[in-house]
């Protein structure tokens, strides 16, 4: 596994890094040797907050989680991604059995500032990135790993064309389809 760390508003000694990885490979076992992680630590309010993000060949796992120690806000990042991988087990497991966790497309992510223009409606930053395909239901369940409210992707049932399942306020689903 891969990682990598940054550091907002806080300088940390290198004992907080090297416990972090020693807990994020616990993580490991579920994927590939090619996955990544992401640990940005902060300091927000007195605070210790820790977001760690875990990418295995287009699986996407996110937590956040704030306590007063910054070793325990590691911990509970990692309990709570450990938690996501238990509680959706079974489509995962499917997933595995049609290789979800090998790479198979080399992912790409840019950022490119915008020069500011005078109305509102300036662009403050561009993501390109591969959109995978998959089904509707593996959609649902990558938005809910991320926790975000929508998730673009190319829909395997209307071959490839482009869709979005996003979080109703009633707390269903719903999607957004191309209709070429």
């Amino acid at each position: 596994m891969k990682f990598q760390y940054s550091e907002k508003k806080v300088k940390l000694p290198g004992n907080v890094h090297a416990y972090a990885e020693k807990k994020v490979m616990k993580l490991a076992r579920y994927f590939e040797e090619d996955a990544e992680a992401l640990v940005v630590f902060s300091v927000e309010k007195n605070r210790n907050k820790v977001e760690l993000t875990v990418h295995g060949a287009g699986t996407w796992f996110r937590a956040s989680e704030s306590t007063s120690d910054m070793f325990a806000s590691v911990d509970a990042a990692v309990g709570t991604i450990e938690g996501q991988i238990r509680k959706n087990k079974t489509r995962l497991a499917r997933r595995l059995r049609q290789d979800a966790f090998t790479r198979t497309v080399q992912e790409e992510t840019s950022f490119a500032p915008v020069a500011e223009e005078e109305d509102d409606l300036s662009i403050v930053r561009i993501k390109s990135f591969y959109f995978k395909p998959m089904t509707r239901e593996e959609a649902v369940l990558q938005m809910n790993l991320l926790e975000h409210n929508f998730f673009a992707f190319r829909d395997e049932d209307k071959g490839g064309a482009f869709a979005v399942v996003y979080r109703r306020n009633d707390g269903g689903y719903g999607l957004i389809e191309d209709t070429e």
